[in-house]
């Protein structure tokens, strides 16, 4: 929202806790949820960012909005916040997040660290990689020439993971650079001031030049 140069007011939730308040906005349950000022609450990440794209709040200081390009870039653009939203998810956020994160702040909602879990965990992250170091040295950015809504739902992801310490940027020069420009644009500081309570961030988080 910020890189939009929209304002928000953010509402904290308890994912794993039972919530009235967020059913009755989202039957599912699941975050994040936009609730425009005179409209129907937009529930997902990705519908929330086609409706705004839909509203043309989305025009960047890049040009193009959230899905910028021909049909053909924008369809590419849906792939890869697919990817990340998705399949980055299930193979490595999902699983990190409930053995690192939510064992030390809900045990009874999270999964005891398995070493097998992680290994695997830790062999999906490096394909992952892999695949950003491949699109980010072969392209302006992940999806093309111009920044889109792939490159912020992938740098979304992968902070979750760089905040637990879990990525070795040297091994991935290409992925570095790229995040380090994700990283470095005034709208993306404000996640780097988040921090879990009982789990201070990597060194490395907040560092612009990593």
């Amino acid at each position: 929202m910020a890189e939009l140069g929209q304002k928000v007011d953010l509402v904290e939730e308890t994912p794993w806790a039972w919530s009235e308040d967020l059913l009755d906005i989202n039957p599912s349950g699941e975050l994040p949820v936009l609730v425009p000022p005179e409209d129907t609450p937009v529930a997902g990440a990705y519908a929330i960012s086609e409706y705004l794209n839909e509203l043309g709040l989305a025009q960047t200081s890049d040009a193009g909005g959230l899905f910028p390009g021909s049909a053909f870039e924008r369809a590419e653009i849906r792939r890869l916040v697919d990817w990340f939203l998705n399949k980055f998810e299930r193979e490595v956020a999902r699983d990190l997040i409930e053995t690192k994160v939510i064992s030390l702040l809900a045990p009874a909602h999270g999964v005891p660290p398995n070493a097998e879990t992680l290994r695997a965990v830790r062999h999906n992250l490096k394909y992952h990689l892999r695949y950003v170091d491949h699109l980010a040295h072969t392209r302006d950015w992940l999806a093309g020439p111009r920044l889109s809504f792939a490159d912020m739902a992938a740098a979304g992801q992968l902070s979750v993971v760089d905040y637990l310490g879990d990525i070795d940027w040297e091994q991935h020069p290409s992925a570095k650079s790229w995040y380090m420009r994700l990283k470095s644009r005034p709208a993306f500081r404000s996640l780097l001031t988040d921090r879990l309570s009982v789990l201070p961030p990597h060194p490395s988080y907040t560092d612009l030049d990593f």
